[in-house]
């Protein structure tokens, strides 16, 4: 008699209650939109982060470095440029005409 008090069905072949049926329907819905999501994510960091490789900085039509030194990074001031070179200086030169007007050595230890 313990049988007819438990309603919830019990054994091998016995078929799930619909809610629960229902439920890991939900459940397999929710796994397939997260992971659909995140390889949508992940593509769209791939495609629009820019790339790895290192930018150099443009430098103005009449600006010439010295000695074919490369530039690292520029910063524009008023009436004057600061260009850090591969070779750890910094040259000033004026921005009107590209002219050195000081060349300052980055110290190391």
């Amino acid at each position: 008699m313990a049988s007819d008090i438990d309603d919830a069905p019990h054994g091998n072949g016995a078929a799930p209650p619909p809610e629960l049926r229902f439920l890991k329907l939900l459940v397999t819905a929710l796994a397939g939109t997260m992971i659909a999501g995140l390889i949508t994510i992940i593509v769209l960091l791939v495609i629009r982060l820019p790339s790895v490789t290192a930018v150099r900085p443009n430098l103005p039509e009449h600006v010439v470095l010295p000695d074919g030194l490369t530039a690292e990074a520029v910063t524009f001031g008023r009436g004057w440029i600061a260009v850090v070179t591969d070779t750890e200086e910094i040259l000033i030169l004026d921005a009107e005409t590209g002219a050195l007007r000081q060349r300052v050595a980055i110290g190391g230890t």
